[in-house]
């Protein structure tokens, strides 16, 4: 296989590729520079790879034309994704094995197609960071052999034809005399059929009768390769040299058979050519590249090794004040199985038969309406987590966080550190860290899930979008006295919390560690 270009000098919280800007100092992608050329009907290798060099074997890549509708191929969770792609790719693509755990990435395109020709997308997204490269296919195909003949006389001369078809792009067409030289005035018109290949017709008028043989030469562009037959042209075929139709039709009869066979046997001859001269090609290029791959997988092996071991050094030294990602905090906190208290919660409220979802059974609310439910546990020490499900729409108004265990739950009470409320609220999908309101939380996507984390001991409550791990917000360390508890509060209808259950809801955020 051609891998040229290789070495260039859930059901709460789910992983979702957004298109959002990220800093590019964990890694970068890298693409050949160079178009890489296909030739009809044979196999192409879309390659990419990371620098700097890492496992991109946890990693989701994508291989997509214009946008990621039109995807070529799609890799997530170790696995192809075969419902994103789009169906002319079908069965024609693979992941190039192998090479993913030293952070090279290739995709292999079969049965090469018109269509097939254009630019492609690489992109790397490990969590909420992603890179991508533009790589340049070129399609390329050799047509028929050239079909000259000699169509009849003109007003000062001889009209010669020249046929072909099945090339692609548009082939270049030039016709030559005996010594070689080029013969500039001649008419051309190509087609295209329903498959995207092109077909020529070129006509030339020769007015010199000692011109002797004339050569259509039909060229592909891309591979620099053409197909060239020659014909010869007689004095007495020119109008003046005739001595009459008759004969002239007689022999161009006989030399239209004559050409239509020899230009058959040329045509199988040259072909098989051409394919061998391909093959052996392919073979030796492919040797080359992955002898260069494995060459700087070693080179970078260790360097790698040396920014990972930083990297995470770097993390477990100050994670206290970083405010990254949520699987990164996980490793730092406990999961704390939540349910809700019956006995906390207003009359308004209904809580499932498990304790684990609260909602609203009151669908007519007056403007002051307001209720809230405690979780059962209460927290005295250490650090955990819990996470809650949202189902709402743009006009709900909901509250989440941690309160003390006695504290007066009102709806004149106005939910701040100073009152024992520890709360995040939205409302009418604008987010906002209480009793703050006068400024909404910047978000990069609204949240269906939504992490609270409690270091007791130290004071934090910290949010975090489980959706896509991204930290929401975070309250200056408190002094707790006294018991906390889960709070949930409610303002308006149409609002559902479920409590994700403590076992398998861990969604891993592929992020590098």
């Amino acid at each position: 296989m051609d891998l040229y270009g290789l070495g260039l000098c859930v059901p709460c919280s789910q992983s979702v590729l957004s298109r959002v800007s990220v800093p590019t100092d964990v890694f970068q992608v890298i693409g050949p520079s160079k178009p890489i050329v296909a030739v009809l009907g044979g196999d192409a290798i879309l390659p990419c790879f990371l620098y700097p060099a890492m496992n991109a074997e946890d990693m989701e890549l994508w291989w997509f034309r214009s946008t990621f509708t039109e995807a070529v191929l799609v890799y997530h969770n170790g696995q192809e994704l075969d419902e994103e792609q789009l169906p002319q790719y079908a069965g024609r693509t693979s992941l190039v094995r192998g090479l993913l755990s030293q952070g090279k990435a290739a995709v292999h395109i079969q049965n090469i197609q018109v269509s097939d020709n254009g630019k492609y997308t690489c992109l790397f997204k490990q969590g909420e960071q992603y890179e991508e490269a533009i790589l340049e296919l070129q399609v390329a195909g050799l047509g028929s052999a050239p079909q000259v003949h000699i169509e009849g006389p003109e007003k000062d001369g001889v009209r010669v034809g020249c046929k072909a078809s099945g090339w692609f792009p548009k082939p270049q067409v030039q016709w030559r005399d005996v010594r070689g030289g080029k013969l500039l005035e001649f008419s051309e018109d190509h087609t295209q059929d329903a498959a995207g290949l092109f077909s020529v017709e070129a006509a030339l008028v020769v007015r010199d009768s000692s011109v002797g043989n004339v050569a259509c030469s039909i060229l592909n562009p891309i591979l620099g390769q053409e197909k060239v037959m020659a014909i010869p042209i007689p004095e007495p075929f020119f109008p003046q040299a005739s001595p009459g139709k008759a004969a002239f039709a007689v022999s161009l009869t006989v030399l239209g058979l004559l050409l239509v066979g020899a230009g058959w046997v040329t045509k199988r001859e040259h072909s098989a050519k051409v394919w061998e001269r391909q093959r052996r090609k392919d073979l030796c290029r492919a040797k080359q590249e992955d002898q260069q791959a494995k060459e700087e997988a070693l080179k970078s092996r260790d360097e790698l090794q040396a920014e990972l071991g930083w990297r995470k050094a770097a993390f477990r030294a100050g994670w206290r004040k970083a405010q990254l990602y949520a699987d990164w905090r996980k490793e730092e906190f406990q999961a704390w199985s939540v349910t809700l208290d019956p006995a906390s919660a207003d009359a308004d409220l209904a809580i499932s038969p498990e304790s684990t979802t609260v909602t609203w059974k009151d669908k007519n609310l007056g403007f002051w309406d307001h209720s809230s439910a405690l979780g059962l546990e209460d927290i005295t020490s250490g650090r955990c987590y819990w996470e809650v499900e949202i189902k709402d729409d743009r006009r709900s108004q909901w509250a989440l966080g941690v309160c003390q265990k006695h504290v007066e739950r009102s709806v004149l009470i106005r939910e701040s550190p100073e009152k024992g409320f520890w709360v995040l609220e939205c409302a009418y999908h604008e987010y906002y860290a209480c009793p703050d309101k006068s400024s909404p939380l910047f978000l990069r996507q609204y949240p269906r899930s939504v992490g609270i984390f409690l270091d007791y001991s130290e004071g934090d409550v910290s949010f975090y979008n489980m959706t896509d791990g991204s930290h929401m917000f975070s309250f200056p360390p408190a002094l707790f006295s006294g018991p906390l508890c889960p709070y949930f509060m409610f303002k308006s209808q149409d609002v559902t919390l479920s409590i994700c259950s403590p076992v398998g809801f861990l969604v891993e955020f592929p992020l590098l560690k």
